[in-house]
């Protein structure tokens, strides 16, 4: 008998966060999750990634802060955003009363302010996970940040898993030479999951002025340009590390969501997708169900690791 879109099983267990499928709204790229109400039923995705959280309000970068490219886009928002405690008093109670995973992705100007983020959240409902965003290329000057080495990779990441009630994902920059060493790092520190790809490091010129386009000069590349890359890097981690990947970088499709679960991720994340089509995570779980329905797939999680090298 052929499978029905009914009897395809697309829910994925990360351990510690039971999704009903696995695809997340990627930070960032999504607001808060209350903006796309408009566009897309937000029960139908596996869950979203709030845009990055600081302590406190954060204007972010002066403009211009968008510059497409062929096959791209480069930001340098910078983070801009609420802060903790305007999203837990008028952003939060709305989000509790979604069916989905909320993930919050979590960042600090220094150490004491990751902590002190995560302090505050703890004491909050509604929340099913952390996403510590350690890799952001945009923030500071040319795309420094924790993600870059080990030992400061470790060392927050073992700090904020000891402080917090709640599971971690460590968000993974690919502005490095090892990658692998780089989740290896994080996972000795215990984090329950790594994400992977952040943007890459990026520039744009305007040649006839010859200045930076973006006013912040550098910024973070994102779209179909950067899928192969960011699929390597997912194989070669999910390769090397017990705790579950979740993959991301230049998803569109259903298709390029299936590439990464082969390659070895649990879940994935759709970001600058949605800026091209707002529904397009809500339509990207439909075409994974399609070709789970279409390939004889009874549980999408039957696919993952599956890729052939040899």
């Amino acid at each position: 008998m052929a499978l029905t879109a009914k009897t395809v099983d697309l829910s994925v267990d990360l351990g510690f966060l039971t999704l009903k499928n696995p695809v997340l709204a990627a930070s960032g790229t999504f607001g808060y999750g209350l903006e796309f109400e408009p566009y897309l039923d937000l029960e139908k995705l596996g869950g979203f990634v709030v845009k990055g959280l600081y302590y406190g309000p954060r204007e972010g970068n002066p403009p211009p802060r968008l510059v497409e490219t062929p096959s791209g886009l480069i930001n340098a928002i910078g983070l801009q955003g609420i802060g903790v405690e305007a999203f837990a008093a008028k952003v939060l109670p709305k989000l509790r009363r979604l069916r989905t995973a909320v993930i919050v992705n979590v960042c600090g100007a220094d150490d004491d302010e990751y902590a002190a983020v995560v302090d505050f959240l703890d004491r909050q409902e509604g929340i099913a996970a952390y996403e510590l965003n350690i890799s952001c290329p945009n923030v500071k000057t040319e795309g420094l940040c924790p993600a870059l080495s080990p030992r400061t990779t470790f060392d927050l990441v073992k700090r904020i898993k000891a402080a917090s009630r709640r599971p971690i994902i460590t968000k993974l920059s690919p502005n490095v030479t090892s990658i692998v060493e780089i989740a290896q790092a994080a996972e000795e520190a215990g984090t329950d999951a790594v994400a992977l790809v952040n943007t890459f490091l990026a520039m744009a010129l305007d040649l006839e002025t010859r200045r930076p386009k973006l006013g912040n000069v550098f910024g973070g590349l994102s779209g179909p340009a950067i899928k192969p890359i960011a699929l390597r890097m997912v194989y070669q981690v999910a390769s090397r590390l017990k705790v579950p990947v979740i993959g991301m970088g230049g998803i569109m499709t259903g298709a390029d969501a299936l590439e990464f679960l082969v390659a070895g991720a649990a879940a994935v994340e759709v970001g600058t997708a949605s800026f091209v089509d707002p529904d397009a995570a809500v339509r990207i779980v439909s075409e994974m169900e399609r070709w789970c329905e279409a390939h004889g797939v009874a549980a999408v999680r039957e696919i993952v690791g599956t890729v052939k090298t040899a």
